[in-house]
């Protein structure tokens, strides 16, 4: 019997990141721009220094608040109106806030870039939190947190990023906020979010598309003169993990046809030296479909419909995760199996073969996820808002090519530490004795029947 094999992935074509020039505005901000002219289309981003790591104690939600309440009218325009203007232009406008940044997102035809600038510049410059739009918008918060909340899915999310990070730290509740601090939210709040960090000063405009950066400048210095603020310094957030110790949580939820399950602790930053080490070394482990644990609960033990594990990369240390759900019945097989494979993948390098796999799925997508001037003006933003190197998407491929299994297996071995896992189950009340049984840790049980 002849057996198959897998055939060896060929070089990666060549691909360059569309070249991109800064320069400095009138009113402070910064300007990046990518002079992509293959098709008539701008998108401009402008991100600025407000994620959701500058909500203040008690007003978890107020950056992701402020922010979507930017295109929801101004001084002289209703919601409207606004919207009004930009689809007779041809154009999308959207806002939203992140954790490390708040960014406002404009698609038009570059034949009318000039006069979405316009209405651009008034959302920045005058924008008037109308009491009407910010009930609307927090009561789309409290009914999408009311939704998460009812499916075990959402419930394993929120769950575990409470129970990775100390109490009272930012990473422990959600970007959007706690149904408590959301409601509690004014006007004023608002108000005083946006006055203290939505400045020049605090902003970076990028733009991709046909046009090139002298005519930006002058559209854009036009259509913002009257953005004025005082440049305030952020206090990064504080993300100290939770206490050492491996720790488990079963959030009761009856009825559940599955259990939803998650391992993990606290990360690395976006910033670390081992971004690359730890992006292949988690490839291999459960970042892509031929991965450790998707094979071995999927295509082994037929547990799941898929597994995998990601890191939520911020500017502080955010999440690193194994999730899944499983059936009840497996639920703590499901567990171990998994903590067999954060062992395994400390204990030995990955194969060369795993290593040459996860390689090339990563410098083959690179170049897709880059079709599009939104999707161009998005990575640039990224740059700004992680402080990437200029040079970081020219040589993305070749450092992603430049790991090792040596590399992988040191990042395992540094960034995986058994003795901070932390363990989330959101089932069946009936699961305690079996996850007791597996003697991970201490157990606290929480009930959301």
């Amino acid at each position: 019997m002849t057996v198959a094999t897998r055939p060896l992935p060929g070089p990666p074509r060549p691909y360059s990141f569309p070249a991109f020039k800064r320069t400095a505005l009138a009113g402070g901000a910064r300007l990046l721009v990518a002079e992509v002219a293959k098709l008539p289309i701008v998108s401009v981003t402008v991100v600025i220094a407000a994620g959701a790591e500058s909500d203040p104690a008690g007003k978890e939600g107020l950056a992701q608040l402020t922010a979507r309440a930017m295109v929801e009218g101004t001084s002289s325009s209703s919601a409207l109106a606004l919207a009004g203007r930009i689809e007779k232009l041809g154009g999308v406008i959207d806002s939203d806030a992140g954790w490390d940044s708040a960014r406002i997102n404009l698609t038009c035809l570059s034949k009318h870039l000039e006069e979405s600038l316009d209405v651009l510049g008034e959302i920045l410059t005058s924008p008037s939190f109308p009491e009407n739009e910010l009930d609307r918008l927090r009561d789309e918060r409290l009914a999408e947190i009311e939704q998460i909340r009812s499916e075990p899915r959402g419930l394993a999310e929120e769950a575990f990023t409470e129970f990775v990070y100390t109490a009272g730290e930012r990473y422990a509740l959600p970007p959007g906020g706690t149904r408590e601090s959301v409601s509690a939210l004014s006007r004023q709040d608002v108000a005083h979010h946006h006055a203290g960090l939505y400045s020049p000063g605090n902003a970076s405009i990028v733009i991709a598309g046909d046009v090139s950066l002298g005519d930006a400048a002058r559209m854009i210095d036009r259509a913002m003169s009257g953005w004025t603020g005082a440049t305030r310094k952020r206090a990064y957030v504080s993300a100290a993990p939770a206490p050492a110790g491996p720790r488990a949580l079963l959030v009761e939820k009856g009825g559940a046809a599955q259990s939803e399950l998650r391992i993990g602790h606290a990360g690395i930053p976006r910033s670390h030296p081992d971004y690359f080490p730890f992006s292949i070394m988690n490839a291999a482990l459960g970042g892509v479909f031929s991965s450790r644990i998707n094979l071995n609960l999927r295509e082994k033990h037929g547990y799941t419909y898929g597994a995998h594990s990601i890191i939520d990369w911020r500017k502080a240390a955010g999440p690193f995760v194994v999730s899944t759900a499983v059936g009840t019945d497996v639920t703590a097989d499901a567990a171990r199996e998994v903590l067999g494979e954060l062992e395994r993948i400390r204990e030995e390098e990955i194969s060369t073969d795993e290593l040459s796999l996860v390689v090339s799925y990563l410098q083959g997508v690179f170049p897709i996820r880059y079709e599009s001037t939104a999707a161009i003006a998005g990575a640039l933003a990224n740059l700004v808002t992680y402080d990437l190197p200029e040079d970081y998407y020219d040589t993305y491929r070749d450092r992603v090519g430049a790991v090792t299994t040596a590399d992988a297996l040191r990042a395992a071995r540094e960034h995986i530490r058994p003795e901070a896992l932390r363990m989330v189950v959101v089932g069946e009340a009936s699961l305690l004795d079996k996850l007791e049984q597996m003697q991970f840790g201490p157990i606290d049980v929480r009930n959301e029947t």
